[in-house]
């Protein structure tokens, strides 16, 4: 059985029963001007297959009410919606379609913007409206999902034999990663999967105290905005954790642009 055909028989045993109540703060229902392209097959996107990143990021839709486009097999035109709620135990969620909406039966393209990011992913079920609900529709996560990542400012990469980490404490915990890259914006890092719990997107870090060489420490709270796994040569399998810089001071804006200024100048 295909991984589509697991997704739709899935549907059909869903609980119609809600664990939980919407957010009475989200956006409202989606606008015509609201609606998202696919991302391109060309495009630099990377793929998560991690549930607990996939649900974090559809329970992060989920509260704020953004828009959904769902785009049918063969359809150019999206239907619009937003993510009701999402199950806190099981790989669960259901969809509210704008008035009128329906969805044909068979696959669909989701689409949405996570953050700053495009977020996508497909499934293919019945799509049978909850009983009294014609905009309520259920939904189970997808195995995997795509990301194109917007960063809006330059990025380098960290030098070798540097001292650029990241660390800072998260439900008690202490982390301490490596930096990978730095921008005006925000900054790379990347561990091994294991020690990456509880790292995902849309997660905020407070007080993270990054090493940006031997002579600059900044301050700051990060957002993360993109995770994925990559394959390292000496490292082996790895986590690439993209964060943005949040409500970051002047002055430390200013360490970061010096730091940037020095990277660019050593790569002449």
């Amino acid at each position: 059985m295909s991984n589509l055909s697991v997704a739709s028989h899935q549907a059909a045993l869903l609980d119609a029963t809600a664990p939980c109540q919407p957010n009475p703060h989200r956006k409202g229902p989606p606008r015509p001007a609201d609606a998202l392209e696919r991302i391109a097959i060309t495009a630099p996107s990377h793929e998560i297959t991690d549930i607990d990143q996939i649900g974090d990021s559809l329970q992060v839709l989920a509260e704020r009410g953004d828009a959904v486009s769902i785009y049918p097999a063969g359809e150019s035109t999206p239907i619009l919606a937003r993510i009701l709620w999402v199950h806190p135990e099981q790989p669960h969620f259901m969809l509210e379609l704008n008035e009128g909406g329906v969805l044909p039966m068979g696959r669909c393209t989701f689409v949405a913007m996570l953050q700053s990011a495009r977020f996508q992913f497909e499934l293919s079920a019945d799509w049978q409206a909850e009983p009294g609900h014609p905009t309520y529709v259920p939904a189970v996560f997808p195995e995997r999902a795509l990301v194109l990542n917007r960063r809006s400012t330059m990025r380098l990469e960290t030098p070798l034999a540097s001292t650029f980490n990241a660390s800072f404490v998260l439900f008690g915990n202490p982390y301490e990663l490596q930096l990978y890259d730095v921008s005006a914006g925000g900054v790379g890092m990347r561990c091994a999967p294991r020690d990456a719990a509880g790292l995902h997107i849309g997660r905020k870090l407070q007080r993270v105290r990054l090493e940006l060489g031997p002579d600059t420490v900044v301050i700051c709270d990060l957002e993360i905005r993109l995770a994925r796994r990559f394959r390292s040569f000496l490292l082996g399998e790895q986590l690439q954790i993209g964060c943005q810089f949040v409500n970051l001071s002047p002055q430390m804006q200013q360490e970061v642009e010096r730091v940037l200024a020095r990277m660019s100048a050593n790569r002449r």
